[in-house]
């Protein structure tokens, strides 16, 4: 620093110190100027002035703040050079696109012993009668017949009552359901698949189909029909 900083350095000094008054001696000390007790420091002698100069030296070679240690010094480090606009800004994770689960992944969510009401009920144990050696998609398929019939205003609009309807699913006998193993791991899938049907969580058939038969035989009123699908050993009609 030269004389004419130093100068000016003093001046500002001069005018803090002058309004200033200590109450004990270690803080006029601080400044390195000497104190008589009870009185503000002397700035008037060469010596007090060569000493008050070497004093702003020192203080603005002095670091502002004490240095920031540990944790915080890193948290406070990257917090500022992220305001300032330079790197260390906190990255934004890429958010990826969920992808849909698969029949399978579904089945094993909503797998079950127990069906929430009756209509649940019904179209568990046709799906269970009618397609429980079958491939999910096809369990899924007969669900979504029973399911399309209901909702087409050609058959009753309750599911019990189009599995019931006299001569449509042959493991009705007399509109009584026969009981299933509701022990076994078939049973589960097929509450699973009603489920998944009534929520609309998975499609396989368009709405406008509303028969199947197994591949095995050869109905006169399929000709009739258009074929829509075969799903394991049933086919699909529209």
């Amino acid at each position: 620093m030269n004389r004419f900083t130093r100068a000016a350095g003093l001046a500002a000094a001069t005018v803090a110190l002058s309004g200033a008054t200590y109450s004990a001696p270690l803080q006029a000390q601080s400044y390195g100027l000497p104190i008589t007790a009870g009185a503000q420091p002397s700035l008037n002698t060469a010596a007090n002035v060569d000493a008050a100069l070497d004093r702003v030296d020192v203080e603005v070679a002095r670091p502002s703040a004490p240095a920031k240690q540990g944790l915080f010094a890193s948290l406070w480090t990257k917090a500022a050079t992220w305001l300032a606009g330079g790197t260390g800004a906190p990255a934004v994770a890429a958010v990826a696109p969920q992808r849909p689960l698969t029949l399978d992944e579904l089945v094993a969510n909503y797998a079950g012993d127990q069906t929430v009401d009756t209509e649940q009920d019904c179209l568990a144990k046709a799906v269970y009668f009618e397609a429980r050696g079958e491939p999910l998609q096809g369990q899924l398929a007969v669900a979504e017949v029973v399911m399309n019939r209901a909702a087409s205003g050609r058959y009753p609009a309750s599911l019990c009552e189009v599995i019931t309807q006299p001569w449509q699913f042959s493991f009705i006998h007399k509109g009584r359901f026969p009981t299933p193993d509701f022990g076994s791991e078939s049973w589960r899938k097929a509450v699973a698949v009603a489920r998944i049907a009534q929520g609309h969580l998975a499609d396989t058939l368009p709405g406008d189909v509303l028969w199947y038969h197994a591949d095995y035989v050869s109905p006169s009123w399929g000709k009739r029909l258009t074929k829509t699908a075969q799903i394991g050993l049933h086919i699909f009609y529209s």
